[in-house]
């Protein structure tokens, strides 16, 4: 791991994931790399945390109750349009989660190799440069457009 935190850039990364074991395991591997990690068990509760401060990156899982990390993602871009996100889930297959469906910078499979991707991609959204990003496209849109194309 100490050849991943050479190449790393601090930043204030805000983790967004109703599993408390989940959270306190990013939040220890991103600590130890330096960066500034808050966390919150709720989307509502960091939508709220993010109209009060400015995230280099927000973390946030799929499934949570009350609402699932794309509707969290489609909300916080209404706050803060070029804040980079990284969606997590185990589902990503299944649920055909992709960046262009979820709106997210980058969607991550949770596995055994979690920790290295998430890593890899905190690294990757550090070093490049702020660009609004388009809302995720919902499928029936997708499919309304492609419709309109043919």
């Amino acid at each position: 791991m100490a050849a991943a935190s050479s190449r790393t850039i601090p930043g204030r990364i805000l983790i967004v994931d109703d599993n408390s074991m989940g959270l306190l395991a990013r939040r220890s591997v991103l600590e130890e790399l330096g960066h500034e990690v808050f966390t919150s068990p709720a989307p509502h509760d960091a939508l709220e945390l993010c109209g009060k401060h400015r995230f280099d990156i927000v973390i946030t899982d799929y499934k949570m109750p009350k609402m699932n990390g794309v509707e969290f993602i489609a909300r916080l871009r209404k706050i803060h349009g070029a804040t980079s996100v990284i969606l997590l889930s185990g589902f990503t297959d299944t649920l055909g989660l992709t960046e262009e469906s979820t709106g997210a910078d980058i969607v991550l499979q949770k596995s055994s190799n979690e920790v290295s991707h998430l890593i890899r991609a905190v690294n990757r959204l550090q070093r490049k440069a702020p660009a609004k990003k388009k809302p995720a496209v919902s499928q029936s849109a997708a499919k309304a457009d492609k419709r309109k194309s043919v």
